[in-house]
């Protein structure tokens, strides 16, 4: 199969943003109520009760978020195989319904892997802003994505 993005689109230094999505407040709570019903993600009443004064997306749906703008972005068309894990995940500020997502990516690292020398192993850091220019998560980890054939 041939794929848009492979290992070498990636190198070290490079930086990408991807536009994102508005959330809405249905779409944080049915995520929160399905994998962290927290009263702060579900509750309205209880949220303005809260340090957070109101409705926050899960964390976890703030990552899920990041994914599909990833895939949206590059993943479905690169030659990806995947990742062997995450180094760190912080999550900086809350994301409330209304608040719209971009993702920024720099790659930190870019090599071959020395054991499967067609695959190259990519460690990256993103950060996710809101429409204020707010830094609201920040992630580093890694990808492999398949080297490019030769012609």
């Amino acid at each position: 199969m041939n794929y848009k993005y492979y290992w070498e689109d990636f190198p070290a230094g490079s930086t990408r943003e991807f536009v994102g999505q508005t959330l809405s407040q249905e779409d944080s709570v049915r995520f929160a109520r399905e994998f962290d019903p927290q009263p702060f993600h579900i509750d309205a009443v209880a949220a303005a009760d809260s340090i957070y004064g109101g409705i926050i997306a899960s964390g976890w749906h703030t990552c899920a978020l990041a994914m599909r703008m990833m895939c949206d972005a590059y993943l479905l068309e690169a030659a990806s195989l995947g990742s062997p894990g995450m180094e760190s995940i912080k999550w900086l500020k809350p994301v409330r319904p209304g608040d719209t997502l971009r993702l920024k990516m720099t790659v930190q690292e870019a090599r071959p892997l020395e054991s499967k020398p067609h695959i190259g192993l990519i460690r990256s850091r993103w950060w996710l802003f809101n429409q204020k220019d707010e830094c609201v998560m920040e992630m580093e980890g890694h990808s492999m994505l398949r080297r490019r054939p030769a012609c």
